[in-house]
This record gives structure tokens, C-alpha cells and sequence, in this order.
């Protein structure tokens, strides 16, 4: 532009004026293409700036976000741990306040007064809290008592001895019918009085008549009483509560009474329930004038016992399945109808029987074809069940001591000798006893 300022201002040669327009027009030109170039180069570093600044614009966005994301996740935290601390605080008071007093109430006087006996023995008339139930404030129920005030301030559930839940049977034996051999009669009498009345009780009412309360099984030891109980546990989906008859006699007084009591109230809640007493004996021995306390407390619990099997309170769906060996000395009231409506004799087995036993404990046995099972079973008489497993159980080892892969006839043999001897040096031994004492 200033080289066409510079020039001359009234040129009189057309060839003069020629030339300054075509260098005015080339200028111009020039000038044009520079601001062009120009232009193209502002847009380029703008459109780059631009883009950069998008670029930071989404990265400070992306940052708000995740301060926004870590804000909240802190708030949350903050939340829970407010609420870990004050749970902590709740539970470290708790620990600091003092214990409660356990009591039980005796006598109900109006909604907000009560009678009740703490555990040291006296008994206090005191205050219910308002958030407890009045419906629920009954005699015998369980209660804690504040220390200072003694008023009751909660209700706790009922409480049965530590002993009388071990006696719940949680696993099912794994022995069935199956593995019982020669008692098909016994069998089909312990179905029809335990397991139809739980099952088809519609029976019994169509009929008319009252399902068998209990039954008791009787017969020399190793006769198969107690598997019989295990198949009944094994094959019925009642509760299962299984008592040694010695469990139940205890030293203080009244102790056995209370443990009874509580078994058949356990059953009950827990109904439908068989109730196993092995050994029913060790506490229903008949009744004779008692010399001891010992015989007194012994006879206490039998009466309590009574009375859980047929007393004035219905039992409800409990079923009752008594086992012993020494029938003859059982007190008559325990074997009336009633508390033991079936008794059923489980006797030594006979030739067929005892065939039957060995064909049970022998099929999972390997054996060579010359074991003949009914000359064995012939030549084991008076041999109980337990005795026949024995048989089994010591001609396997004569096998395993002279390394063969089957038992043979000659074990079954000198597996009979050799219980019978045992047997015998056993009776041996306790004759002596009995002689010296």
C-alpha cells in the first residue's frame, strides 16, 4: 500500500497509467493472497485452540464427575460408619449396664403387678414394663428382673434341660427293615402301632378306636430290640428322641421328676415324636418299700414317668417304644394298656431266623461257593443276632490271616468254635466273680 501511495498523482502517459494499474492490480493481489493465507492460518490455530479447549472442557467434566462420584461414595461411608458407631456405643452400654436377675412368675395380681420368685429363692411383688404383652404375663413363665427395682423388664422363652436336647436324635441311623433278619412278625406289629397312626391316622378314625400309645420290646440281649428302634427312626419323618432309662434317675431330689417332665414336654412340642427308652428297666424296676433315698428318688422319677405316659394331660402325637431284658422285674402299672399298649417278645431266632440274619450280614461278604448258610445256621443254636455278626466278623479274619481273596466254609467253622469259646471262658469268668464276691 505505501509503494502506491508513492506514486505519481496526475501521470499524463497513458502507458504510464497502463503500468500503475497493473502494479496497483498485482498489489492488490498480493495483498489479497497474504490476507488469505492469513486467514486460512487464524482459522487453523483457532479450530486447534478450539479443540484443545473441548478436549479440557470434557477432561474438567470427566473430574467433576468423579468428585461428585467420590463425594457420594464418601457420604455413604460416613453414614455407615455413623452407624457402626453408634451400634458400638449401643452394645458398649449393654456391656456396662448392669445383669439381669432371672425370675419366674407365680401369681398374676392385676396388668401391672406381678408376683415372682428370683433365682436366689425369695419372692417379690413387683412391676411390669409397659412393652411387654399382659396377654403373654402368665405363672411358670420365665422373666428378667431389673437389680434395683426388680420390675420385669423382658419375657424369655421357654427353657428345657441341656440334657434333655442331647437327647434328640438329629442324624437318622442309616439301619432299616432291610437289615433286619428273621422279625417279620415284630416288624409288622411295631409298623402298626408306630408308624400307621403318623401316617394314616384317617384309619384309626374311621374305625373308631385310639392308635397304640406306646409299645415295648422285651427279649434276651442281642436279640435286635435296639436296631428295631433305629429302622423305626430311620424310616418314619417324626422327631426322634432316644434315653437310656439310667439318664433319667438323677441325684437330687426331684431332678429325674423335672428331666421326665420336660422330655414329654419337649416331645410334645415338637410332636410328631417317638420317644426311645433303652433300658427301661434302669428306672421301672417294680416298686417295693425303699430302704435308701436313693430307691425313694428312683421311684419318684418312675411315677413322674407314669404320669407322662398316661396321666391327665394328653401327650398329644408322642409315640412311646420302651426296650429291656429283664421284663420279669417291671413294675405292673408301667406294662398296663395304656402306657404300653403292644408288648412285643423279640426271641432268640431260630434255624429260619438265623439263616435269615446270616443272609443279611453276609451280602456284602466275599465268598467262595462251598459256604453252605443253612448248615451254618443249624449249627448255631441259641446264638442270638449279635452272635451271627460275630460269626461273620471272625471268619473274615481267618480269611484275612491266611491271605485269601474269599471266605470259605472251614472259617464259618472255626469262626463258630471260636465265639463259643469266648462265650463260654466269658460265663467262666463271671461265675468266679460272682463266687469270690
Amino acid at each position: 500500500m505505501g509503494d502506491i501511495l508513492h506514486q505519481p498523482q496526475d501521470p499524463q502517459n497513458p502507458e504510464d497509467l497502463y503500468r500503475l494499474y497493473r502494479s496497483l492490480s498485482e498489489q492488490l493481489r498480493d495483498q489479497m493472497v497474504h490476507i488469505e493465507n492469513d486467514k486460512h492460518e487464524l482459522e487453523e490455530q483457532l479450530g486447534k485452540r478450539i479443540l484443545d479447549l473441548e478436549a479440557r472442557n470434557m477432561e474438567l467434566r470427566e473430574q467433576v464427575r468423579q468428585s461428585e462420584a467420590d463425594k457420594r461414595y464418601m457420604e455413604t461411608q460416613k453414614i455407615r460408619y455413623e452407624r457402626e458407631v453408634r451400634k458400638l456405643k449401643s452394645e458398649s452400654e449393654q456391656l456396662r449396664s448392669p445383669p439381669l436377675i432371672i425370675g419366674t412368675i407365680t401369681d398374676v395380681i392385676d396388668t401391672n403387678r406381678v408376683i415372682v420368685r428370683s433365682s436366689a429363692g425369695p419372692r417379690f411383688l413387683v412391676r411390669s414394663s409397659q412393652n411387654i404383652n399382659p396377654d403373654d404375663v402368665k405363672p411358670g413363665v420365665r422373666c428378667t428382673l431389673n437389680q434395683q427395682s426388680l420390675a420385669i423388664v423382658e419375657l424369655l422363652p421357654t427353657s428345657f434341660d441341656a440334657q434333655v436336647y442331647g437327647m434328640e436324635v438329629v442324624d437318622s441311623p442309616q439301619e432299616s427293615y432291610t437289615d433286619i433278619g428273621g422279625l417279620e412278625d415284630q416288624i409288622t406289629e411295631i409298623k402298626e402301632a408306630v408308624e400307621l397312626p403318623l401316617k394314616r391316622p384317617d384309619l384309626f378314625i374311621r374305625i373308631g378306636i385310639d392308635p397304640p400309645k406306646g409299645v415295648l420290646l422285651h427279649g434276651p440281649p442281642g436279640t435286635g430290640k435296639t436296631l428295631l428302634a433305629k429302622a423305626v427312626a430311620h424310616e418314619t419323618n417324626a422327631h426322634f428322641m432316644r434315653v437310656v432309662g439310667s439318664e433319667l434317675v438323677q441325684k437330687y431330689i426331684g431332678e429325674g421328676a423335672r428331666l421326665v417332665r420336660e422330655l414329654f414336654d419337649l416331645a410334645k412340642k415338637r410332636a410328631p415324636t417317638i420317644i426311645f427308652i433303652d433300658e427301661i428297666d434302669a428306672v421301672g424296676a417294680s416298686r417295693t418299700e425303699a430302704n435308701t433315698s436313693g430307691d425313694r428318688e428312683v421311684q419318684r422319677t418312675l411315677m413322674q414317668l407314669l404320669a407322662g405316659m398316661d396321666g391327665f394331660e394328653n401327650r398329644g402325637d408322642v409315640k412311646i417304644i420302651g426296650a429291656t431284658n429283664r421284663i420279669d422285674i417291671l413294675d405292673r402299672a408301667l406294662l398296663r394298656p395304656g402306657r404300653f399298649d403292644r408288648i412285643i417278645e423279640i426271641p432268640l431266632p431260630d434255624v429260619k431266623g438265623r439263616l435269615s440274619i446270616l443272609k443279611v450280614h453276609t451280602r456284602n461278604l466275599t465268598m467262595d461257593d462251598s459256604v453252605k448258610l443253612d448248615e451254618i445256621a443249624a449249627l448255631t443254636e441259641g446264638k442270638n443276632g449279635a452272635d451271627l455278626k460275630a460269626i461273620c466278623m471272625e471268619a473274615g479274619m481267618f480269611a484275612i490271616r491266611k491271605e485269601r481273596t474269599s471266605i470259605s466254609h472251614q472259617d464259618f467253622l472255626l469262626a463258630i468254635e471260636k465265639v463259643a469259646l469266648d462265650f463260654n471262658r466269658h460265663r467262666l469268668i463271671e461265675s468266679e466273680g460272682a463266687m469270690f464276691a
